[in-house]
């Protein structure tokens, strides 16, 4: 699976909310994307980084 810049960048602010850090917009058709690959997963609190996002996150070359 390729993710385009924008997904990744969803990606990235997903897994900074989780750690408690302020992120910016996240773009809500780049958050349905990662949901349809079961990278993201919708939530009252709204969208949250699942257990696969954070292994792709960190699988990258430089491990964001």
């Amino acid at each position: 699976m390729a993710l385009s810049e924008t997904q990744l960048t969803a990606l990235r602010n997903l897994a900074a909310k989780k750690a408690g850090r302020p992120v910016d917009f996240i773009n809500i058709a780049d958050a349905r994307a990662l949901t349809e690959f079961g990278l993201a997963a919708r939530s009252r609190e709204g969208w949250e980084i699942t257990a696969a996002g954070q292994a792709a996150l960190a699988a990258l070359p430089d491990g964001s």
